[in-house]
């Protein structure tokens, strides 16, 4: 009970300058997402941060963690071994793809997201990363994808509540708590 409360006091800290808005507006830059408390399936709970790419928008879940280790996904790797976080599933699309976000450029084959956060695919840059600074990253497998216009409605419709995407959501070191504290967070700020 105690750590629950102090979950949803920090997720609720982390987002305290956030303002969030169930309107499909600003589509043109990154986005957090969080799914609203009627969706159900997949995206039920999900928080995501996405990311246009031309007409369309792509992102990735931030709060689920798999049991899955970057060590036991590539078991023949022993700099896999270093990296003490599970692999986050990031969507459907592609999930046998690793990925990593880092705090800062990693160089080849690397996407700033916003801020200093940058996304990396390319996999010497993901096996550098993981070699030498594995603490620094955050992996996921899979991403999510909408076709041009899809995201606006589904924002319409109101299956997704807005925000600034946040590093610290990002990285947040209890992203099991992160949707319900957003969740209330998202109901204080729109009363």
């Amino acid at each position: 009970m105690k750590t629950g409360m102090l979950a949803r006091f920090a997720v609720g800290a982390a987002i305290a300058g956030a303002a969030f808005a169930a309107r499909a507006q600003d589509l043109d830059r990154p986005l957090l997402l969080v799914a609203s408390s009627k969706a159900a399936g997949f995206y039920s709970r999900a928080v995501m941060v996405v990311m246009p790419k031309g007409g369309e928008h792509v992102g990735f879940i931030i709060n689920r963690a798999t049991r899955t280790t970057v060590a036991s996904a590539f078991p023949e790797e022993p700099d896999s071994a270093k990296v003490a976080e599970p692999i986050y599933l990031g969507g459907p699309r592609a999930a046998q793809s690793l990925y990593a976000v880092v705090r800062h450029d990693p160089g080849e084959g690397s996407r700033r997201l916003f801020g200093e956060v940058f996304l990396t695919v390319n996999g010497s840059t993901l096996d550098r990363i993981i070699r030498e600074s594995p603490s620094e990253a955050r992996f996921f497998a899979g991403f999510t994808m909408w076709n041009a216009g899809e995201l606006a409605e589904e924002i319409a419709r109101g299956d997704w509540l807005t925000a600034e995407p946040d590093e610290a959501l990002l990285f947040h070191p209890k992203p099991d708590a992160m949707w319900s504290g957003l969740v209330e967070r998202t109901a204080i700020v729109t009363r």
